[in-house]
């Protein structure tokens, strides 16, 4: 377990150092399928109520997956959100999430970071979901419905079959190469690298890593 690279740095700021990540179909085939499991007005017939489908062990990982790929955020920093973490006040929605509060680790000092709009629908229904079932405790992704501390290795398991159920089990970096396609994703848009290392929590100097990769404007998600 050791040896695979989503565990060996998930205790990391910055991970594995190749700038591995996902493809713009790859993406787009993931953020559609994690999507399944929130409400979708929009939609009419069996389709509009998918989400009612899954239990809420299903829903956390998919969340915890979407803050992972619409935020950037760290295996580590995942596990230590709290309800306090998801910041709502001034967005463009009202009680949807648009980002999130990371509290100090080790070397990496408290920070925010946006989240992807996409990604904000589905924590804002997470949250709705978690508060209807009652769960105790203060951690946004608990393991437990008593509210047991998510573990290391429960979570490595829970998003490596995720990943695997999405159809990109055959792909390396479990979720750093998801943070690495935010990082990507924000880059390509034209952010600063500075402001891009300060959402990962990372020194500057890190970003000189995606340049060979960032030489010109590309479709983003």
């Amino acid at each position: 377990l050791a040896e695979n690279p989503q565990v060996r740095y998930a205790e990391a700021a910055s991970g594995d150092p190749l700038p591995e990540f996902l493809s713009v179909a790859e993406a787009k085939h993931l953020i559609a399928f994690l999507s399944n499991a929130r409400p979708r007005p929009g939609v009419t017939g069996a389709r509009r109520d998918a989400h009612a489908a899954f239990t809420w062990q299903e829903l956390r990982n998919r969340v915890a997956v979407a803050l992972h790929l619409g935020g950037g955020l760290t295996p580590a920093e995942v596990r230590a959100l709290t309800l306090s973490s998801p910041i709502s006040r001034g967005g463009r929605v009202r009680d949807r999430p648009w980002k999130i509060s990371i509290p100090a680790n080790g070397d990496s000092p408290a920070r925010e970071t946006p989240i992807a709009p996409w990604a904000g629908e589905l924590l804002q229904h997470w949250l709705q979901v978690r508060s209807e079932r009652k769960i105790p405790g203060d951690m946004l992704f608990p393991s437990t419905a008593t509210g047991k501390t998510w573990s290391k290795q429960s979570h490595y398991s829970a998003t490596r079959q995720l990943l695997a159920d999405a159809g990109l089990d055959g792909n390396e970096g479990g979720t750093f190469k998801l943070r690495h396609t935010f990082a990507m994703r924000q880059l390509r848009r034209g952010t600063a690298p500075e402001e891009v290392a300060r959402w990962l929590g990372v020194e500057v100097e890190v970003m000189d890593r995606y340049k060979h990769v960032v030489s010109s404007p590309m479709e983003v998600v």
